[in-house]
């Protein structure tokens, strides 16, 4: 077993996580009993990692490692309908075969503190696969000649010196020479905004009055907004700013929750959903799981989606709670917004806060990088609400190791685990310059592929009846 397949195995038998992740509270509030796991991230793209569908092999030589591996293009199958395309972002942290992806901002990645993250954007914006044509890129590049898989080498491994601050080279010349190119050239260009969001995810108020709003950010022409069917059920609409019902809106348009009078306080969701192309250089990280943080190189038309929640009260304490990943501070931001006319008390990490009628507080929860977390808050008739997830906030950090990598060009970002071969491109031919997909992909076929990552799995394991993740960590130097 090579080192890098040794620490993820030390990763996945880590102890089982347990009361140090999860954070309590107790909430004090009007309202009903209510449950729920609320989602962090507030919308856009969920995928399922595939295989690498281009690249090629490359060398290692830095403090961290030392070795061989394979620098490539991956595919992504989105939720709903879609492909994408990305690149790692992470080269010493192992894929997981089969893991689950959320679209995020680079504030929540490891991208969040990094000088170069505008610079990888424009690397992603001006080679491969954004740019099919393959011979005038070479002759930018000052390279013989570029086919599919060198391209994807070259461009992997100039992204690598900007995400990893790494020394790493291309094996193939006319890849090296690409990834020279693009290294000296690249300049820093903004962020990426989300393919679809709902600004904020969560909202309260009085029943009898339109609750929100809730802003709609997005890309897409159009999106289809409706209530879920508990929301509907319960005669709970979706409304515009004058209380007219919306089924569909565009970027900035104002949503809002149209709750009848007379109704049992509760709480309700709608969903917005829309197709379009998620814009290149937007970060995926694992949902609930320790693996490679990927960046956006190429879309298809896409489903993307995002869900806000209202919490509404005849009387008494109303809140909304919120949460948001911080990589700047290291931690979970819990937000608690009231509605009421009582003022709202809670308990967080054994501390008691109150937040006044028409207030709003924030409270870090701290996190260890790589750790998985569990923050629920509760109150009186069984009111739970749950954050969860794994705070993945900077690229791996190893000891010095040697010959780290294995040989051939087999390993993925530093994964240890096999892939596709260097010069065989997934339905094409080496020199094939592509076409676009959905007019942003490259055109890498689907068929005879050879699977990119084996047999890594993270186990869900219950402890006192909740689930919690097993997560890889990251060996810090000198262990």
């Amino acid at each position: 077993m090579n080192s890098v397949k040794r620490r993820g195995a030390l990763r996945l038998a880590s102890s089982i996580l347990a009361s140090g992740l999860a954070v309590g509270g107790t909430v004090t509030l009007a309202g009903p009993a209510a449950a729920d796991d609320a989602p962090q991230n507030q919308g856009g793209v969920s995928a399922t990692l595939g295989r690498i569908t281009a690249g090629g092999g490359a060398e290692v030589q830095d403090r961290r490692k030392t070795g061989n591996v394979m620098a490539g293009l991956f595919e992504m199958k989105v939720d709903g309908g879609g492909t994408l395309q990305t690149y790692c972002i992470d080269i010493l942290t192992n894929t997981v075969d089969g893991a689950k992806y959320k679209e995020t901002g680079w504030d929540e990645s490891s991208l969040h503190n990094n000088a170069g993250a505008g610079k990888i954007r424009w690397i992603l914006q001006h080679s491969y696969p954004q740019v099919n044509d393959l011979a005038a890129l070479a002759k930018a590049a000052g390279a013989d000649k570029l086919d599919a898989n060198t391209a994807a080498t070259g461009t992997q491994v100039a992204i690598w010196r900007y995400s990893d601050h790494v020394k790493v080279d291309a094996k193939s010349p006319a890849a090296e020479k690409l990834a020279d190119y693009l290294t000296k050239s690249a300049e820093n260009v903004e962020e990426p905004k989300a393919s679809l969001s709902l600004t904020p995810p969560a909202v309260s108020g009085k029943s009898g009055q339109r609750i929100g709003p809730v802003t709609v950010r997005t890309n897409a022409g159009s999106v289809a907004v409706a209530p879920t069917a508990d929301a509907a059920a319960k005669k709970v609409k979706v409304v515009d700013k004058a209380g007219k019902p919306v089924t569909s809106t565009v970027n900035g348009g104002e949503l809002f929750f149209d709750v009848p009078a007379g109704i049992p306080d509760g709480t309700a969701a709608l969903k917005a959903t829309a197709a379009t192309k998620v814009p290149v250089g937007r970060a995926f990280i694992g949902d609930h799981t320790r693996t490679q943080t990927m960046i956006l190189a190429g879309s298809s038309e896409s489903t993307v989606s995002a869900t806000a929640t209202a919490n509404w009260a005849t009387k008494g304490a109303i809140p909304a709670l919120t949460a948001k990943k911080s990589c700047e501070k290291g931690g979970v931001e819990v937000t608690a917004d009231n509605k009421g006319d009582q003022p709202f008390t809670f308990e967080l990490e054994g501390k008691k806060h109150t937040v006044k009628p028409g207030g709003s507080e924030t409270t870090l929860v701290k996190v260890g990088e790589d750790q998985a977390y569990k923050i629920t808050i509760t109150g009186p008739n069984g009111f739970s609400k749950t954050f969860s997830g794994i705070l993945d906030c900077k690229t791996a950090e190893t000891g010095t190791t040697t010959g780290g990598g294995t040989t051939g060009g087999t390993t993925t970002g530093g994964s240890g685990t096999p892939s596709a071969s260097p010069g065989a491109p997934t339905g094409g031919s080496a020199g094939s310059t592509g076409s676009t997909t959905g007019g942003d992909l490259a055109n890498t076929g689907s068929s005879s592929a050879t699977p990119v990552i084996a047999g890594v799995a993270i186990a869900l394991v219950v402890v006192g009846g909740g689930a919690v993740f097993l997560l890889r960590r990251k060996k810090t130097a000198g262990q």
